[in-house]
């Protein structure tokens, strides 16, 4: 086949391959990455016996990887632009390969927490080449197609890890046990690999400037400051480190944000450039995608713990009771790539009413549960919701990213995605400490509590999400129409 170099000025490839194929590629990746957040979860009990692991090891085999893949994000985001999309991802893939080659393989739980820790890193090289790619390889009448495509893998890895997590585990293959969860990495990211060489094209750098390397310690002291406290704060009883922590974080971001004006200059390249930072759209755009996927990442930690602590479901039952989500997310990702472009406004608000009706359904559901799980009375809530992640999430990625020229392409995704991570952190801690709070026992051993007191505990928690889509719907309505009023 032809070889996909490009030919035209910074971040624009010419149209010698084809941009479905090189997203098949780049989206085969991000779902390696998706489901690699989650599917560990399901292994840690089988880790901590087999490895001789305390419970600060398995949290830090959790939160050790979001940890280095949120700070990660926007530098190599940035370093995309600045040094090649395709070589930071090709590079970013193998280091992530290699790594999950090594967490199977770990003979004892600190090979395991370094590997998951340079998987973090892997996964912050790769992720975010794969919006910045697509945004740019596509023309602007399949663009809509292409970005619903990654809402229906960014979805479907929300919930796909514990599935196939349970899936493989319980066929306790070759008996590697819980090895093969990061195993199958390397068949995947072989794949990947390969097609990453032959498919994706050359995008070309910008004009070699000076990485912002103070730009890099500043964000990586947010990144670090608000997301570590978040992850590990209700496992620790919330001491005072953690929101010590968490107050730092403002001191670094207030410098970051202020240091970034100072580089955006010739000669130099600012990890943000300051079209970004100085963008309604794009500002507003990370605000919405922050406080959405708060809510969905961590409403399905919490059914996960509803499900198998309280009512004494396995892994593998509790994914399967959660398929009409991902169903429900390709039905309403399949109709919006038809809309293309069209009323994003009100399909993207219209998706978070659909969550927010959702929701409510599965808070009666919930309610009206006894001492047994019925499976098919949770079908049509987990189907609405699945629904508007499928409308929300796609039109979301286009319209912030519309908003970032081609040069930064690769710093507004790293920044999107980076603010995503944290979304689902703060989601997972805030959501986790009503439920454990109403639940009444420690987090560590909720099996002790009755259907009762689980049942009380996530209705509790059900009202965050409820409210949440509520107001993601509203603002997105008069974000709108305070556009239309400007542009006319």
């Amino acid at each position: 086949m032809p070889n996909p170099e490009t030919k035209g000025g910074p971040g624009t490839p010419d149209l010698h391959f084809n941009p479905w194929l090189a997203a098949a590629v780049l989206l085969l990746a991000n779902f390696m990455n998706l489901i690699d957040i989650t599917i560990v979860n399901v292994g840690l009990p089988a880790i901590q016996a087999g490895l001789d692991a305390s419970s600060t090891d398995l949290e830090w085999v959790s939160a050790g990887y979001v940890l280095t893949f949120s700070a990660g994000l926007l530098p190599f985001g940035r370093f995309g632009d600045l040094w090649g999309r395709h070589r930071v991802f090709q590079a970013g893939l193998i280091v992530f390969t290699l790594a999950s080659v090594l967490c199977g393989f770990a003979p004892n739980i600190e090979t395991l927490i370094v590997a998951r820790l340079i998987q973090g890193v892997g996964a912050a090289m790769m992720v975010p080449q794969v919006l910045a790619i697509i945004h740019v390889i596509f023309p602007p009448e399949q663009k809509g197609k292409a970005f619903a495509m990654t809402g229906v893998i960014t979805s479907l890895g929300a919930v796909a890890g514990p599935l196939i997590g349970g899936v493989l585990i319980s066929a306790d293959l070759w008996e590697l046990g819980w090895r093969t969860i990061f195993l199958i990495n390397l068949p995947i990211g072989a794949l990947a690999i390969a097609g990453s060489f032959l498919l994706i094209p050359r995008i070309p750098a910008q004009a070699a400037t000076r990485p912002d390397w103070l730009g890099i310690l500043l964000f990586g002291g947010f990144s670090v400051c608000l997301v570590l406290p978040l992850v590990e704060g209700r496992d620790f009883g919330w001491p005072w480190w953690t929101f010590a922590m968490m107050g730092c974080a403002l001191p670094f971001g207030i410098g970051f944000y202020f240091w970034q004006f100072y580089c955006d200059r010739p000669g130099r390249s600012a990890l943000m450039p300051r079209s970004l930072l100085t963008s309604p759209a794009f500002l507003s755009g990370l605000g919405i995608a922050t406080a959405h996927f708060s809510g969905i990442a961590g409403m399905f930690f919490l059914l996960a713990v509803f499900l198998q602590s309280g009512f004494g479901l396995s892994p593998l039952m509790s994914g399967l009771l959660t398929v009409p989500f991902p169903v429900g997310v390709m039905l309403a990702s399949t109709f919006g790539a038809r809309l293309g472009t069209k009323n994003k406004t009100v399909w993207m608000a219209s998706g978070a009413a659909l969550m927010c009706t959702g929701f409510l359904a599965l808070r009666i559901v919930v309610s009206s549960t006894g001492d047994e799980i019925i499976s098919l009375s949770f079908v049509i809530p987990l189907l609405l919701c699945g629904m508007g992640m499928g409308a929300v999430v796609p039109t979301l990625f286009q319209s912030i990213m519309a908003s970032v020229d081609n040069t930064s392409a690769g710093a507004g995704s790293g920044a999107m995605q980076a603010f995503q991570q944290a979304g689902t952190a703060f989601g997972i801690a805030v959501l986790g400490q009503i439920f454990f709070a109403t639940l009444g026992v420690d987090g560590h051993a909720p099996g002790a509590a009755s259907h009762a007191a689980f049942i009380q505990a996530l209705e509790t928690a059900l009202i965050y999400p409820i409210v949440l889509y509520a107001a993601i719907a509203v603002f997105t309505l008069l974000r709108g129409r305070l556009r239309s009023v400007k542009s006319s």
